[in-house]
């Protein structure tokens, strides 16, 4: 007898399984009625049974492992947003067999899953040091999860821009790949599975006890620290096992238990058992879909990235039904202690930025590759060439600081920022979509693409966060899910060998070393207009905060600020997108670090954020372009190497 509690998930996962199954049949079928009467049936044969069969078991094998590893971290951590997306745990993984796949290649017959095993250990290690101190606090570990996989993301983008000649083989990986050639990892994949789903059976209980709290589980005798890593540890395994055997497919891990919880299943049991199979049938159907749509293409396609195009819709469609018993921000901090006063953190911020810009102008590298200052004689032919590319790095370093405070600011949250929220992610579809369907998109056509896909990012995260009150999980959530989407579209059309692969890869780091007046001139006009807007419209930046009504009493129109500050905020992240791309940390950092200097209220924070991102961005561009000489590392993601660390950091203080 079906309990009505089991009813719902059962439907899901059964409708999930019909049109996966309908799909697969359609990829079979055909091979079969050939067995009885074409003579020349065994090479269809042997596709079907080394490739097909395989690849439709691992789908089903990866899909439930991903899942049941995001169900036992959310539940023993009591964090909706928890995945092995979200904590870094896929990121690390990925990094480190990137690294072994670059520079240890023998390793990998022999050592593939243990260097998944020892990259995401890492991962998850420093993430769970950080989140320790605030007692694993949702908040603290959904953050420093986003900054491990952001740096990891960064460091594996730097080694694959170095190493173009594996940049089609390493992009179809890294973003998960299911195609198969014999049954060796759909085998290897199942005993895992076995080991580990037996294991995460014998905790099931404890985990239901974990609900009480720290002090009422540990009343009736358990201990939660002890089952926290045991959990942990089980997840991390299944994690890293499936990015060292297909790479990333991270998006499951996420949707599949919120699927689960939304259907219904809220004991441990039912949610593991309940998202497992779910997220089994979710992968399996995407990937028949992938082979049924894509024919011949798809081995080349990403299924990783194909998933995350159905499952981000299904989760923003059911996202207005979600509920959250543990909030993730309980009360806003955004108002630090700060290291100083305002008027000494504005004269700080403003001379670092001199001294950095200075610095950068004249300091480099000599031709034999010394250190060398930058003599006069020499002025007239250097200076011209690096002077548009450090205005432009520090213009788009500002307007994405500017970008995350109007964020941070108006939702209340920490962590909103343009490459969180999925905003860069929107306006680097955009851009994707000028250069492979538009021939050569000019300077202005691109800002248009970029901002039409930013604000339509944006657009959509407040709407459906807007029946909340903006309510940070729920905005963190659809930006998770947009952003996925975006990355997703974008990694398949690099995944096609395209030659303007290359293209798209080198601005996605944030490369400035083809920016020239005419972009430095138009980037920093751009940033002068928008970042004066910001300021224009500060009162409204220092009384949203306080809530919908008590602004409102004080004349504040909230339906048209909150639609002007979103507005500024997508075209600020649009533009900034054109010279460093999407993967900076900026608009996430810069805000933190002026509220360090004591910049509390809307005009401080602006000002010094915007000269604190400013800054960070020429130092970014100065140290790629210096550091590996003759080698050139992008801005962008050296932003995000630098800016990973010292977030980690301003973590640990506050903590």
């Amino acid at each position: 007898m079906i309990s009505r509690s089991n009813l719902l998930p059962l439907l899901v996962t059964l409708l999930l399984l019909g049109m996966a199954s309908m799909l697969a049949w359609m990829q079979i079928a055909p091979t079969l009625q050939l067995a009885s009467t074409a003579p020349d049936y065994a090479i269809r044969w042997m596709v079907l049974v080394y490739s097909t069969l395989p690849r439709m078991a691992t789908a089903l094998l990866c899909g439930a492992a991903l899942s049941l590893s995001g169900a036992l971290f959310q539940q023993v951590l009591r964090n909706p947003l928890a995945s092995p997306t979200t904590l870094g745990i896929s990121a690390g993984a990925n990094l480190a067999l990137v690294l072994t796949m670059l520079f240890f290649p023998a390793l990998l017959g022999v050592g593939r899953d243990l260097a998944a095993l020892v990259g995401s250990s890492a991962a998850a290690g420093l993430v769970f040091l950080l989140g320790a101190r605030r007692g694993f606090s949702p908040f603290s570990l959904v953050m420093a999860g986003l900054v491990v996989s952001l740096w990891c993301g960064g460091l594996a983008a730097i080694l694959t821009l170095l190493n173009e000649r594996y940049l089609v083989s390493l992009y179809i990986w890294g973003a998960g790949s299911l195609s198969q050639q014999s049954w060796d990892t759909s085998i290897s994949l199942a005993l895992k599975l076995l080991v580990i789903g037996t294991m995460a059976a014998l905790i099931i209980r404890p985990l239901g006890l974990i609900e009480l709290g720290e002090a009422g589980a540990a009343s009736v005798g358990l201990k939660p620290a002890r089952l926290r890593f045991i959990a942990v540890t089980l997840a991390v395994m299944l994690a890293a096992f499936v990015t060292s055997a297909v790479g990333v497919i991270g998006f499951i891990g996420l949707v599949a238990p919120t699927l689960a919880r939304l259907a219904g299943a809220r004991r441990p049991a039912a949610l593991l058992a309940w998202s497992t199979v779910i997220g089994a049938s979710l992968l399996f159907f995407a990937d028949s879909a992938l082979m049924n749509l894509a024919g011949a293409w798809s081995d080349m396609l990403p299924t990783g990235a194909v998933t995350a195009v159905f499952g981000s819709p299904l989760l923003l469609a059911m996202l207005p039904r979600l509920k959250i018993r543990n909030r993730i921000i309980e009360q806003p901090r955004l108002a630090g202690s700060g290291l100083m006063s305002p008027r000494w953190g504005l004269w700080f911020a403003g001379l670092s930025c001199l001294v950095i810009l200075i610095g950068a102008i004249f300091i480099g590298r000599a031709t034999n590759g010394d250190w060398t200052i930058v003599s006069p004689d020499l002025w007239q032919s250097i200076l011209p060439l690096r002077w548009p590319r450090l205005v432009a790095a520090f213009a788009s370093g500002a307007m994405l600081a500017a970008a995350g405070t109007i964020l941070q600011r108006l939702t209340g949250n920490e962590m909103a920022s343009p490459e969180v929220l999925g905003i860069s992610a929107g306006a680097t579809l955009g851009i994707t979509i000028a250069v492979f369907f538009v021939a050569v998109p000019s300077l202005a056509g691109q800002l248009g693409y970029a901002a039409i896909g930013a604000l339509s990012v944006l657009a959509l995260i407040f709407l459906l966060a807007a029946r909340s009150g903006l309510a940070p999980e729920r905005v963190l959530l659809a930006g998770i899910a947009l952003s996925a989407m975006a990355d997703a579209v974008v990694g398949i059309l690099g995944a096609t060998g395209d030659p303007r692969t290359v293209f798209l890869m080198r601005w996605m780091s944030g490369s400035t070393y083809n920016v020239n007046q005419e972009i430095a001139v138009t980037v920093s006009g751009l940033a002068i207009l928008l970042v004066a807007a910001s300021l224009l419209l500060r009162r409204w930046l220092d009384l949203l905060p306080l809530g919908q009504r008590p602004a409102g009493s004080l004349g504040v129109p909230t339906r048209t600020a909150r639609l002007a500050l979103l507005l500024l905020a997508g075209l600020l992240s649009a533009a900034a997108t054109l010279s460093v791309g999407p993967l900076t940390f900026v608009g996430l950092m810069a805000p933190h670090l002026a509220r360090e200097f004591g910049a509390r209220r809307a005009t401080s924070q602006l000002v010094v954020g915007s000269l604190a991102g400013g800054g960070l961005m020429v130092m970014a561009d100065w140290i790629g372009r210096t550091l590996l000489f003759p080698y050139e590392v992008p801005a962008g993601l050296v932003s995000a190497l630098i800016g990973a660390p010292f977030l980690i950091i301003l973590m640990r203080r506050k903590a």
